[in-house]
């Protein structure tokens, strides 16, 4: 029988944010799968794992990532062999019953490097055991850390990735709360945004939320450009 694959949220850095269902299933497995390939990949997510839980005698797996649909000077066959690759990593344990857990930072459901693999997994292996185990995201952490609330009775929510310039007007007129995600590749077009919007004042920067070296900027005009992190968010809140 084959084993079953956990994919587990390990929350935005703070070990402390990790569930008392997730401690339990690493302590449990004999392997973690870590995604290896991008900067939220495999350091972060295995040093939070590491301030958790003890991982002497557990074996560390470091699944790449290519990340793209396409890619540069490769053709289809060489980025499918990649992932196909990646599969073999996560499936091989999988395949002698063993357990194993893959983490990802955050919530699995919720901008998860996870999902890039899940419907390949499955194309493989319809009948594999997946179970979800969810962790906090960098959104619910940040505004928490920020003394923030997201949303009051019908106050509508939106969350938008890096590429989200262009239609960055339109949502912030039609919502109450805008959770902008990866700022800081489109920090300078926001800012204009919102002062030409007059809602500046009303915009919060958090970078790192729950981590040591996290910052909390009330006054984003004061933001600058060393202070711009991958791990970084603005919450707009006009209300």
């Amino acid at each position: 029988m084959a084993g079953k694959l956990y994919v587990i949220g390990v929350g935005p850095g703070d070990p402390e944010l990790l569930t008392l269902k997730a401690v339990r299933i690493l302590k449990e497995v004999s392997c973690i799968v870590v995604p290896k390939g991008r900067e939220e990949g495999s350091s972060l997510a295995l040093s939070i794992v590491q301030k958790a839980i003890i991982l002497d005698g557990k074996e560390i797996i470091e699944a790449w990532f290519p990340m793209k649909k396409t890619v540069q000077r490769e053709g289809p066959n060489e980025l499918d062999a990649k992932w196909n690759e990646t599969v073999e990593t996560v499936t091989g344990g999988l395949k002698k019953g063993i357990d194993a857990a893959f983490v990802t930072i955050g919530d699995p459901a919720v901008y998860s490097t996870f999902f890039y693999l899940y419907d390949k997994l499955l194309e493989r292996n319809p009948l594999l055991a997946i179970e979800m185990v969810p962790g906090i995201s960098s959104i619910n952490a940040a505004a928490a850390r920020a003394g923030m609330s997201l949303g009051l009775g019908n106050d509508r929510i939106a969350i938008l990735p890096a590429n989200y310039a262009e239609s960055l007007k339109e949502t912030l007129e039609q919502f109450d709360t805008v959770v902008l995600m990866k700022v800081h590749t489109v920090f300078d077009s926001v800012i204009k945004t919102l002062k030409g919007m007059d809602l500046v004042e009303k915009a919060t920067y958090i970078s790192r939320a729950g981590m040591e070296d996290e910052r909390i900027i009330r006054d984003i005009r004061q933001v600058k450009k060393e202070d711009l992190s991958y791990f970084s968010l603005v919450i707009v809140r006009k209300r």
